[in-house]
């Protein structure tokens, strides 16, 4: 089989790592089209997994427009020439108009309600939408399916991730005292326009709330006070260091959702989505305002750690392992 992966974000790398590997085991030629976000290309590498970055991030509607003209195009080029038996990505917005154009399945799988404009010009192309139980926002009728469980299920299911002390140690852990993990993110995504994040003396505050060791990760540019703080592991060990951490605080969906299914505490302050209600209701997360951060903090840390991996295991025995459905839905449009 011929698969075209389109990876435009560093989530996507890890979504779509235990895919890649069992296509690879199974002898499928593979095209990875990247693109130069943060840290996407190193994690590729990293991971020793061939790709071509087509687009380079860019900022404000006009600039993500460009690039989505210029990435659409470059997709379509390179799947002229490699003509793949099905296209995939996460999002899909390139897959989908370069698809439709070729006549080649493209499947996209989503779980971000608030990114309206960007459905707005994927859902008419795509072929099929795989969306998480709790997604909330309109789908295109007759072409989607959904999953029980979150995306994060795809690359840290308990059958496919085990935690490793050593591993979480070279990233950074201290093993003779309490670690805690932040994470702020840039706000630049075609979904986070008008939005803003945690300034430096809300971070300063959080730090001083954490009575131990703080690895901070950050996309923008942090204050030279900070920088001692900052996450300089290896990207590929991040989540072994976060499954060994006493409580994760984010402004990230996404690293809300690994914590949860790490067992790890975790208090989110960022954009309201289905599936973090949903983690909620299954106590696996606790959301706050950035005023509320402090009083958030002092409760969850007199709580036991096994109650969050109970909580956990619950959640993870009614949903399923995204990676096998990835595989299985290429298996079918291809």
């Amino acid at each position: 089989m011929r698969i075209l992966i389109d990876i435009v974000h560093p989530a996507d790398v890890l979504f779509f790592l235990r895919p890649i590997r069992f296509w690879q085991e199974r002898g499928d030629e593979l095209l990875v089209l990247s693109r130069h976000k943060d840290v996407t290309c190193d994690l590729l590498d990293e991971f020793g997994i061939q790709h071509i970055p087509v687009t380079t991030t860019s900022k404000g509607l006009v600039g993500l427009g460009s690039e989505l003209l210029k990435r659409s195009f470059a997709t379509w080029r390179h799947a002229r020439r490699f003509r793949p038996d099905v296209m995939v990505g996460f999002g899909g917005v390139s897959i989908s108009h370069a698809g439709k154009a070729l006549g080649v399945p493209a499947l996209s799988f989503y779980d971000t309600e608030e990114a309206t404009l960007q459905a707005r010009v994927t859902w008419p192309f795509i072929t099929h939408v795989f969306v998480p139980e709790s997604y909330k926002a309109p789908l295109p009728v007759g072409r989607f399916t959904r999953i029980p469980g979150i995306k994060e299920l795809s690359y840290l299911h308990p059958d496919g991730f085990r935690p490793d002390a050593e591993k979480a140690q070279e990233a950074g852990l201290d093993p003779i005292q309490d670690n805690f993990f932040i994470r702020v993110v840039s706000w630049d995504a075609n979904h986070d326009f008008g939005k803003q994040g945690w300034d430096a003396s809300t971070l300063r505050a959080l730090i001083a709330r954490l009575p131990g060791k703080v690895h901070l990760s950050s996309e923008p540019p942090l204050p030279d006070d900070l920088e001692k703080y900052r996450y300089r592991g290896k990207l590929s060990q991040v989540h072994h260091l976060i499954a060994h951490c006493r409580l994760v605080v984010c402004e990230s969906a996404t690293m809300a959702a690994e914590a949860a299914i790490l067992g790890v505490p975790c208090i989110f302050s960022g954009d309201f989505r289905g599936y973090i209600e949903e983690l909620e209701q299954f106590g696996l997360i606790v959301q706050s305002t950035p005023q509320n951060l402090p009083d958030r903090i002092a409760t969850i840390l007199t709580e036991d750690r096994a109650t969050q991996l109970h909580r956990r295991d619950r959640y993870v025995q009614q949903a399923q392992d995204w990676a096998l459905r990835i595989v299985d839905a290429v298996d079918d449009f291809a």
